[in-house]
This record gives structure tokens, sequence and C-alpha cells, in this order.
């Protein structure tokens, strides 16, 4: 019996070590933009094996504005601002897994996605909505989660 115990013993201590040495690092990256370094929000969040980007709008971040020209220009400047933010953590398009967009209005859906599928062409999961209002005024936006 004393030695079944300690069998028990011996292999509980063995799990709960064994659980303690995979701790996940969660880290909080500010923007590599300076004018949203002051921003109440984490430009990505990196985990062990993903990295989740705050949702992108049409804004150029150099000018500071909204690009114009409609939803496909926004859509290009969006995938542009997702491409800037992983090319900055070393990554690319082709290491998104699932993105999340948001349209001002629905019927934009088929322009959006004509500009969309030149870039993600690995097909990553997507989930598509339509929303009453945008920050910045803006007509879309996009958020991603890629694969590091």
């Amino acid at each position: 019996m004393n030695k079944t115990i300690r069998i028990v013993n011996i292999l509980t201590l063995i799990i709960l070590m064994s659980c303690g040495s995979d701790k996940n690092e969660i880290t909080f990256h500010k923007s590599h933009e300076s004018s949203r370094q002051k921003v109440p929000y984490s430009d990505a969040v990196e985990t062990d094996d993903f990295l989740f980007l705050t949702g992108q709008i049409g804004k150029d971040h150099k000018k500071g504005v909204l690009v114009e020209g409609g939803i496909k220009m926004e859509t290009e400047q969006v995938i542009e601002n997702i491409q800037a933010v992983l090319k900055h953590h070393d990554l690319e398009l082709d290491n998104v897994v699932k993105c999340t967009v948001i349209l001002k209005d629905i019927t934009d859906f088929a322009a959006f996605n004509e500009v969309y599928v030149k870039y993600f062409t690995k097909k990553p999961a997507r989930t598509t909505f339509a929303a009453g209002g945008l920050s910045g005024n803006a007509n879309i936006e996009i958020d991603v989660i890629a694969a590091k």
C-alpha cells in the first residue's frame, strides 16, 4: 500500500511540474507608427503561436486621413496597413489564418471581395458582416490573426 501511495505521489508531482512549464507568454505591442503610440489599445498581441492584429481601416497613416475613392481604394489601404504591421513582426499575408471583415454597407461586398482575393491567395478563414458605423467614418475594417 505504501508503495502504491508513493507511486501516486510521484506521478502527481510529475504531472504538476509538467503543467507549470507550459506557461504561455503574451506580449502586447504598441504600434510601429509614431502617430499611433498613444492609442488605448495594442496594435498587435502576440502569443507563442499567433499574432492578433487590431482592426485596420483605410487610413493612410503617413497623411493621417482616410483614403478617397470608395470601397476598393479603402480595401487596398486596409490590406496595406495589415501588411505593414505583419512585416514589422516578420510575417506576411500568407501567415494569416483568420480575417474578420466589417463593412459599413453589405452591398459593398462584391467590390471589397474583388480586391480581397488578390491579396489573400491562401484563403484564410473569414467572417464578414455589416455594421451601422465604423471608426473614422470608414467603409471597411479588417482584423486578422496570423500564425507565427
